[in-house]
């Protein structure tokens, strides 16, 4: 039986480096770090950990709300789908910064590609 990909990525300890990266570069993207500008960044890292660790197969921990709901003021401000892209963007340079295998990557890509129409509440 093959193991949760949340295993498979290195578990909690990838997890978390991996969110600490990407939001670096988030936060650097002049495109998408004014979506951020009100945002406590320690709380948003934590929930995004727990979200994706749920997300890849690992323990559930997240008691966050939808993300149709989550996302909707942010709609509300103009996000579209070019932000998505960038989003993207930076979650796969983190990944490969992290020399994660590429056949991994397309796994969450998967996954990130089912919360788009969420995401862009489509």
């Amino acid at each position: 039986m093959t193991k949760p990909l949340f295993e498979r990525l290195g578990g909690e300890v990838a997890v978390n480096a991996a969110v600490d990266i990407f939001y670096r570069k988030v936060l650097t993207d002049k495109s998408i770090a004014p979506f951020f500008n009100t945002v406590n960044m320690n709380n948003q890292m934590a929930k995004q950990k727990r979200f994706l660790t749920m997300a890849f197969g690992g323990p559930n921990n997240y008691s966050g709300n939808d993300m149709r709901k989550v996302h909707a003021p942010l709609i509300a401000k103009g996000l579209n789908e070019s932000h998505f892209i960038a989003v993207v963007d930076h979650l796969v340079a983190t990944l490969q910064e992290l020399d994660v295998e590429q056949a991994l990557i397309d796994e969450v890509m998967v996954i990130v590609a089912s919360t788009h129409d969420d995401v862009l509440g489509l």
